[in-house]
């Protein structure tokens, strides 16, 4: 076990186990009494006897969850971080989104979806635009929904994410995803919630099921108490500014320790939204007695016959909790003392920059706009909060604050509450409950040279606005003091005293090895009629990180429809390199550095690759939308940290080529699932076990892709 306190330390998160990837995540605990309860009821199943000298690991909660949502695993399959699994989620939601889903749906075949009880629609992100073209838009969405029964949410309802907790469709245990990258809210109630892209959304319209690769699972362990002043807000600012070298990049995570249950649902759920932001693919939190009041007080509010929150589904969360094995296995530990936190502010126009409000404050940065809207902060308990800081006070002049409620039931009980009419009488510009201004559409946008302080959850460049604006982001209160001070300041400035001053941090990471003695299952896996038992070429060497997706494949191609595949092939990597065409080969394995394919959501970028007949391509670390892109149209990936590092430090010294032919040789063996690389003289580099490729995936990628495999579906289950 290797403990590192230097966040600067480089490659933090190198892992003892290689990750084919995919993920969809979430994490948790329970009540220390129903915790011990369940696990001594079922110690005897934690572990797999698979030899005399090998015992496996037990399962954490996202693999729990994973498994309780898998569908067609070999009998007495646990499934583990690695493993690609077909999973037929709880609940999908799409928001204005849904007819670009709709018309893949329909353009795959479809006509029918195959569960309407298992698709949610919303329309939130452009509702304050009532243009003819966009009315239209969510026009089509209704009528789509009303004609499959599919439960409607119309604009003005709410936000999506709000929405999905609010009714239950996202519950503590289930797994719930959205075509939305801020799925990961659903987390902060104890459900795995994960974003998917636009094809897994129409295949699960049309078959139920997608396809998963479980990522690798942090724990982050809170400890101590929140001093007064300090916010579930401060919590996520700080974690994004102080772990911000990637260190849980596509990673699931799970929050644990002494200081959860002190959290509130609302902080839990304000931390597991931006758990996107801090580069997770979820973040759970346990399903613990704070939790189980939560409900219980919303059922007083949905009354005792709802379908999804009722008195029978609160009791399962005591007696039928999912949890953690004990033996459970972490990639990583954090741990933050929360007594030593601040406010925290990120900013400006990154999310990886956070300052303490002490510092800011004393900079006294004007403020031009104040946002307190969107999924992450416009909660009751955020438009109270910022209520008490503005009330018998007025918006500082030449500052637009500029308010929405998460939810119209949100709204309707700040209102009660007498917070909406004091947020109002001090100045502040009501919006429809909805995306609006954090996603840079509506009214009080962000103009150049302006300065924008928001409890949203994004401040990248042009996010909000003029992309030479400022926008940082804050707690409600820091944005409401501010919004009143006319800078960047803190709510007790506000009544004429100090701010507060800063704390020295408490923080550790620590990169778990796997317990000797303990190792992965060994038995042979299957292979499919038509899918090669193992996958090898010479490995090609594009040293860089963060190669984006107009470097693979270049945007002025992105909007033409009729690319031939020969010419695709031909651009391929030409904006990254020019020689790559001339340096590389059919059958060859591209490998480089992490962060392979951030950027846009363009299909092209993995069908390019295809185009030059090459089968896999091999990183440090992928982005997450390139990643199911390339699945989703039967390109294979894999993550192998170490052969990156092996590689860079062998051409450390050797001049610059941005393509090199190594002479390495890499050959997956599907069957053991383990990669061997072999240089330049046959010895071997490096040998890794990886994830299972079960036979699910295979059957996508011989289809040619997601949607060859629901075409396929759907004709042999005749609608």
């Amino acid at each position: 076990m290797k403990n590192m306190t230097d966040l600067n330390a480089p490659q933090v998160l190198l892992q003892q186990r290689v990750f084919l990837r995919f993920r969809f995540l979430a994490p948790g605990m329970l009540s220390a009494c129903s915790f011990k309860r369940l696990q001594s009821s079922r110690a005897l199943f934690s572990k797999r006897l698979l030899s005399s000298s090998s015992i496996a690991l037990g399962q954490n909660y996202t693999e729990k969850i994973v498994q309780k949502y898998a569908v067609g695993l070999p009998q007495g399959k646990l499934v583990h971080s690695g493993d690609y699994v077909t999973i037929k989620p709880a609940h999908v939601m799409s928001h204005d989104n849904s007819w670009p889903v709709a018309m893949k749906f329909m353009g795959l075949g479809a006509s029918k979806v195959k569960d309407n009880r298992q698709i949610v629609n919303t329309l939130d992100h452009d509702v304050q635009n009532k243009t003819e073209k966009n009315l239209t838009k969510y026009k089509n969405i209704e009528e789509f929904a009303r004609s499959q029964g599919i439960d409607f949410y119309p604009a003005g309802r709410g936000i999506g994410h709000q929405i999905m907790i609010e009714e239950g469709y996202a519950f503590p245990g289930n797994l719930t995803v959205a075509s939305d990258s801020h799925s990961n809210t659903y987390g902060g109630i104890g459900a795995l919630g994960t974003p998917i892209v636009r094809t897994d959304a129409a295949s699960i319209w049309a078959t139920g099921q997608t396809w998963w690769q479980i990522p690798p699972v942090a724990k982050v362990e809170l400890v101590g108490e929140l001093p007064d002043g300090v916010t579930g807000k401060d919590v996520i600012v700080a974690l994004c500014g102080l772990f911000n070298n990637d260190e849980v990049l596509n990673h699931a995570i799970e929050f644990t320790g002494e200081a959860v249950s002190k959290l509130s649902v609302d902080y839990r759920l304000t931390i597991a939204n931006m758990t996107t932001e801090w580069g997770a693919l979820s973040g759970v939190f346990p399903i613990d007695q704070t939790l189980i009041n939560w409900y219980t007080n919303r059922l007083l509010r949905v009354g005792p016959n709802h379908p999804r929150i009722n008195q029978t589904t609160i009791e399962r969360l005591t007696t039928e909790a999912t949890v953690a094995d004990q033996d459970a296995f972490y990639a990583k530990t954090l741990t933050v003392d929360l007594s030593s936190l601040s406010p925290y502010i990120s900013g400006p126009n990154s999310v990886k920059i956070s300052t303490s409000l002490a510092d800011l404050s004393a900079q006294n940065i004007k403020v031009d706009k104040a946002y307190l809207v969107s999924c992450t902060n416009s909660r009751l308990s955020d438009i109270k909060a910022a209520a008490d800081v503005v009330k018998g006070h007025k918006v500082a002049p030449g500052v637009e604050f500029y308010i929405a409620a998460a939810s119209s039931e949100v709204q309707k009980d700040s209102e009660a509450e007498g917070a909406w009419s004091t947020l109002l009488e001090a100045g502040c510009t009501p919006l429809p409950a909805g995306c609006g201004p954090c996603i840079g559409l509506g009214a009080g946008l962000l103009e150049p040279g302006q300065v924008g302080i928001s409890a949203t959850n994004r401040n990248f460049k042009g996010r909000m606005g003029s992309k030479d604006a400022l926008a940082y982001l804050a707690s409600p209160e820091v944005v409401a003091a501010s919004a009143i001070l006319g800078k960047i300041g803190a709510p007790e400035e506000v009544l004429g005293k100090a701010v507060e001053p800063l704390r020295d941090i408490k923080k550790t990471i620590t990169i778990n090895e796997k317990p000797a003695g303990e190792s992965e299952e060994v038995a042979a896996g299957e292979t499919l009629p038509g899918f090669p038992s193992s996958i090898e070429g010479e490995l090609i060497l594009c040293d860089a990180d963060n190669i984006n997706t107009d470097g693979i494949y270049p945007g002025k191609y992105t909007y033409q429809d009729d690319v031939p595949r020969e010419k695709m092939a031909e651009v391929c990597m030409e904006n990254y390199d020019s020689e790559f065409g001339s340096k590389t080969n059919a059958g060859d394995i591209i490998v480089s550095g992490y962060n392979f394919g951030t950027g846009s959501s363009r299909e092209q970028a993995a069908t390019c690759i295809l185009a030059r007949d090459m089968k896999l391509v091999v990183a440090g670390s992928f982005g997450n939308i390139f990643f199911r892109n390339s699945i989703n149209n039967a390109l294979l990936t894999l993550e192998l940290p170490k052969l990156i590092d092996l590689l860079r430090k062998k051409y450390a010294d050797a001049p610059k080529e941005l393509t090199r032919r190594t002479g390495w040789k890499l050959r997956w063996d599907v069957t053991s699932s383990t990669v061997t690389v072999t240089d330049e003289a046959g010895n071997v580099a490096l040998k890794e076990k990886v994830g299972e490729l079960g036979t699910n995936l295979q059957d996508i990628i011989i289809e040619g892709g997601l949607e060859g495999w629901v075409k396929t579906q759907l004709k042999n289950t005749p609608q």
